[in-house]
């Protein structure tokens, strides 16, 4: 369901270019319409990729001025904001969404198409940029003209499967790169935490180099056992991680140390957030505080409570670990 709203489209700035129709649809999205009498031209595909880029310039107004003037010259001067409107079921030529973002369409149409043309349109698919090839071909019989209209790209039956693959690649590459752009991120993060631990003195994560995860770990003395610092959007942690492999041995150190807590959190001077996670094989004891991890500017101030906290943390947890790891049944 197509508006054909101008043919032989010329108004393209420092050009004289022609294309041949451009259309609306439904959604409001402009429609490039390419024709050829035979074969499908080996340059079609990059006339009508320079068509939609230059009409992919053109404001709502234009839009409507564009058809506007189609009217003029061929429908007596009817109104295009009242036909557009129609055309879209909207009330106003305002709700209509005229060639908003990235939506423009491309239609090829062509009695055969070269290989190099499908390759194309198929590429264009892949990338999210909707675009169609029809084959058409006349027959006459006696004065009469049958025309055979076919979609061959993409095919009826696979259009919805190819459309939903080129979105979900599309999403899949969005969140590609936003992953990359979090750990660069992290990364960032890590080395002026470090850093800021080296200026304050403290050799636990000496060896340790900045990460592309949320959290960097190192040795508390016990094996399975580490100190844990950790950040995200919501959160800044220092943390003791009960993480060997056997569950058992994680909940029997939980429980010696809880049977302290009284006098581990007299010494640390604050509440602990003691998590035994009965459904899980780790346990954690950690400290939190609210932050917005992705405000860089926040950056030097989370560093700093890191560093003063797992100073803390380690000084109360290190002498019970020792202890209580020698006296772990095996």
């Amino acid at each position: 369901e197509l508006l054909i709203i101008q043919k032989e489209f010329d108004g393209f700035d420092e050009t004289r270019e022609r294309l041949d129709l451009l259309a609306l649809d439904k959604d409001g999205n402009l429609v490039v319409i390419e024709n050829k009498l035979d074969d499908s031209g080996r340059d079609v595909t990059w006339q009508a990729l320079k068509y939609t880029a230059y009409v992919s310039t053109l404001k709502p107004q234009q839009v409507v001025d564009v058809y506007q003037q189609y009217l003029n010259r061929h429908c007596g001067g009817a109104s295009a904001s009242e036909r557009i409107c129609e055309f879209i079921g909207v009330d106003e030529i305002d709700e209509a969404g005229l060639n908003r973002g990235t939506g423009q369409r491309m239609i090829f149409i062509a009695a055969n198409f070269r290989l190099e043309v499908t390759a194309t349109v198929l590429w264009l698919l892949s990338r999210g940029i909707r675009a169609q090839c029809f084959k058409v071909t006349p027959y006459g019989f006696g004065e009469e003209l049958f025309v055979d209209l076919q979609q061959i790209i993409p095919p009826p039956e696979a259009a919805d499967y190819m459309i939903g693959i080129s979105e979900k690649e599309a999403e899949e590459n969005a969140a590609q790169g936003e992953q990359r752009r979090s750990h660069r991120k992290r990364l960032d993060f890590w080395a002026l935490a470090l850093d800021r631990l080296r200026e304050d003195g403290l050799a636990l994560f000496r060896n340790v180099s900045p990460s592309t995860s949320n959290w960097i770990t190192t040795g508390s003395g016990v094996s399975g056992f580490p100190f844990v610092l950790a950040f995200s959007q919501r959160e800044a942690k220092v943390e003791l991680g009960l993480s060997r492999k056997n569950p058992a041995e994680n909940k029997w150190m939980f429980d010696q140390l809880h049977a302290e807590r009284d006098r581990i959190e007299a010494a640390f001077g604050a509440a602990l957030e003691w998590r035994r996670k009965d459904d899980q094989i780790q346990s954690q004891i950690c400290f939190t505080k609210s932050v917005d991890g992705f405000d860089e500017d926040a950056w030097p101030e989370m560093a700093g409570w890191m560093s003063e906290h797992i100073r803390r943390f380690e000084q109360v947890m290190r002498e019970p670990l020792l202890r209580l790891a020698r006296a772990m049944p095996q």
